[in-house]
């Protein structure tokens, strides 16, 4: 029963015609209450991010440019995408320690194009380059200071401090989210007001 919810909260709101980080966040919930049950396995956890969540998103950005969504809560004010957050995060962790491919690769257009099918942060920028007009430092500020970050690490460190941050700490995301006996609610760890 639980599990329905999040899976149909995953792909915006019927009623607002938006859909944002807390959809998102959704689906990766579904995705955690499925393995807390025992369908998928610690095991799996790569595939789940690189297959699952990135058919997912893949998903997602052809409702998004095909209906050209809302996006949900403030506008444009991510700087890295109008609508996801977690695919940064992934993608940053997938680069970690990777010899060619460095923060400041995002500006190397023929690095993105042969490498964003296969690192999900290059194709989040590429997508964001495709749907945001204009030099990246003005449609992207933040996500273009982020390619300056020397190290892959670092950028990852920092994407799941702006998650928490962000998306996880914001009464007006978190408002929606379901609480329940697959992920129940406690304030006790939340250090900073919701």
């Amino acid at each position: 029963v639980e599990l329905a919810p999040y899976f149909q909260s995953s792909f915006g709101d019927k009623t607002r015609i938006d859909y944002g980080t807390g959809h998102e966040t959704c689906f990766v919930a579904w995705l955690f209450c499925l393995a807390k049950l025992g369908f998928l396995r610690e095991e799996d956890m790569g595939d789940v991010v690189t297959r699952v969540f990135a058919a997912y998103l893949t998903l997602m950005r052809k409702v998004q440019t095909t209906y050209w969504l809302e996006p949900a809560g403030s506008h444009g004010v991510w700087g890295l995408d109008d609508y996801q957050m977690l695919p940064f995060l992934f993608g940053s962790s997938q680069l970690i320690g990777h010899h060619e491919i460095k923060p400041t690769s995002i500006h190397d257009h023929n690095l993105l194009s042969s490498y964003a099918e296969q690192y999900m942060y290059l194709g989040c920028v590429q997508f964001v380059k495709e749907v945001k007009k204009g030099p990246l430092q003005e449609t992207s500020p933040m996500l273009n200071d982020i390619s300056g970050v020397q190290e892959w690490e670092k950028v990852n460190g920092g994407m799941m401090k702006m998650y928490q941050a962000e998306v996880l700490s914001k009464f007006p995301i978190m408002q929606h989210f379901l609480f329940g006996s697959l992920i129940p609610f406690s304030n006790n760890k939340i250090s900073t007001p919701i």
